[in-house]
């Protein structure tokens, strides 16, 4: 761990080789005594809905951060490296999430469509988490010439959704607000 530059004054920064929920783990135990008031995770490059959330780095650290009693939000955009829908609404959508109260193991989760603005068609709230697979995808193996084999994953996004669920909203090019729960 080590201090860091930040070009807002007068806030301390600090910066950790581990993985995100190592380095909330390290903040919230050793570097910020008594824990933060709020952990903001992200923004992730890829949607952190339906069963892909339990893959995401992201959504791991802010659920480290619910276990320590943190009040925490984590984003995510599509990967289609389009930022406008984000740019629009991230600020106001964290002002209105940084006092809305969570459960135990609980994050605000907000997932940002990958659209031009204009497409945008808005907000939607208290989206759950599908239940319905993101992508369909399976695992090629290809021999390497050294008696292995390598895997490579072929993915295929999956454009159905349960109405109300996260993924249902970024497919329809909505901003998805919701609460996501981890109850292990």
């Amino acid at each position: 761990m080590w201090k860091v530059g930040f070009p807002e004054a007068g806030v301390q920064a600090f910066a950790c080789d581990g993985m995100p929920a190592d380095c909330v783990r390290i903040g919230a135990l050793n570097i910020v005594p008594g824990g933060p008031d709020h952990v903001l995770s992200g923004i992730n490059s890829g949607f952190n809905v339906a069963s892909d959330i339990q893959y995401s780095a992201t959504a791991g650290a802010a659920f480290e951060a619910s276990f320590n009693g943190l009040h925490t939000i984590a984003f995510s955009e599509d990967a289609s490296g389009l930022h406008e829908v984000t740019d629009r609404y991230i600020g106001e959508i964290t002002a209105e999430l940084l006092d809305k109260p969570l459960g135990i193991n609980q994050i605000w989760n907000v997932n940002f469509p990958g659209c031009p603005l204009a497409a945008c068609r808005g907000v939607l709230r208290d989206r759950k988490v599908s239940t319905d697979a993101f992508y369909r995808d399976r695992y090629i193996g290809s021999p390497d010439g050294e008696d292995r084999v390598i895997y490579t994953v072929e993915g295929i996004r999956h454009w159905e959704a349960s109405e109300d669920t996260d993924l249902r909203a970024v497919l329809d090019n909505y901003v998805s607000v919701g609460i996501a729960t981890n109850i292990s």
